[in-house]
């Protein structure tokens, strides 16, 4: 006869059902806030990718707009316009943007303002007021790249494709197989 008591199987079933129930408790706590954590994730990349292109496309609308007042000859806008349409998103982007990101939106904002404003070349002596409209207006396309590459950073954007791995398999394959008769006719003897 066994020398359980009664009560020890039932003790015993009953603990691994306990241990399973917090095992697989605690497995589902982990997954829900993995979860959490990759929707937080995808939400705060969309939001930022988000704002940084309607801030892109404003600035973009804009100097389109100064270079087609440029060419006709007339002034441009006024600056109250050009802040009722840039403030909304550069607002955004001031709110989730890192340091970088937002100094280099500043940095393009800043400019436009310049261009939206009174050109007063009289400070500096032989400077025309038209001259020193159009240098700051091709000044804005690199201050623009600054701005994009600091988005690509914080974003995480690859400008290159991702390598494909069947072309390298394929390669690589073709790469064996050519080598195989090559060094069987080496083994051989036999040259070409």
């Amino acid at each position: 006869m066994s020398e359980i008591p009664w009560w020890g199987l039932p003790l015993i079933a009953a603990l691994f059902a306990l241990a399973g129930a917090a095992t697989a408790q605690l497995v589902s706590a982990r997954t829900d806030y993995l979860m959490r954590r990759r929707r937080r994730t995808k939400r705060w990349y969309a939001e930022r990718k988000a704002a940084y292109v309607e801030l892109l496309a404003v600035f973009e609308r804009d100097v389109y707009r100064l270079r087609a007042a440029s060419e006709a000859g007339d002034k441009p806008a006024p600056g109250l316009t050009y802040i009722d349409e840039v403030g909304p998103a550069l607002m955004q982007v001031r709110l989730l943007a890192t340091g970088p990101v937002r100094s280099a939106a500043l940095a393009v904002h800043l400019l436009l303002q310049k261009l939206h404003g009174e050109m007063n070349p009289s400070a500096v002596p032989g400077v025309r007021g038209e001259t020193h409209f159009r240098e700051l207006l091709a000044q804005v396309p690199l201050v623009m790249q600054q701005f994009e590459a600091e988005i690509r950073e914080e974003l995480g954007i690859e400008t290159d494709p991702p390598q494909s791995l069947n072309g390298d398999r394929k390669g690589k394959g073709r790469q064996l197989l050519r080598r195989v008769p090559a060094s069987r006719e080496e083994e051989s003897g036999v040259t070409g």
